[in-house]
């Protein structure tokens, strides 16, 4: 008998997309609070949304070489700071990085330097 995990490659996706939408969404929010898109966007708003990208985040962790591989194709399909940003936070050594602690300053400029 297995002690594998079955791996809802459907569910992972799904986690990917999500991610990289969020990532985006929490992004801007930080980044252009006065936009008028983000005029909803308050303290407990965006932690809710950080709460929510680390799950997807967590759900494509667990997922494992499955969920590295699905984030990669969804860059190479679609190769944007969100993308990016999801690919990034799967590499080996990021495991215990968490979206709440991040230098936001440089994920911008890694993010930047790599889609340029």
């Amino acid at each position: 008998m297995s002690d594998a995990i079955p791996v809802l490659k459907d569910i992972v996706r799904q986690h990917a997309e999500q991610a990289a939408f969020l990532w985006t969404i929490y992004d801007d929010a930080l980044l252009n609070p006065d936009e008028e898109r983000n005029e909803n966007m308050d303290d407990t708003r965006i932690a809710r949304v950080r709460d929510q990208l680390e799950a997807h985040i967590d759900g494509l962790r667990i997922a494992g070489k499955t969920g590295r591989t699905i984030a990669q194709e969804r860059y190479n399909e679609f190769p944007e700071a969100g993308e990016l940003f999801v690919l990034r936070m799967l590499h080996p050594g990021a495991e215990r990085l968490t979206i709440a602690t991040l230098d936001l300053d440089g994920v911008r400029r890694y993010l930047d330097h790599h889609l340029a």
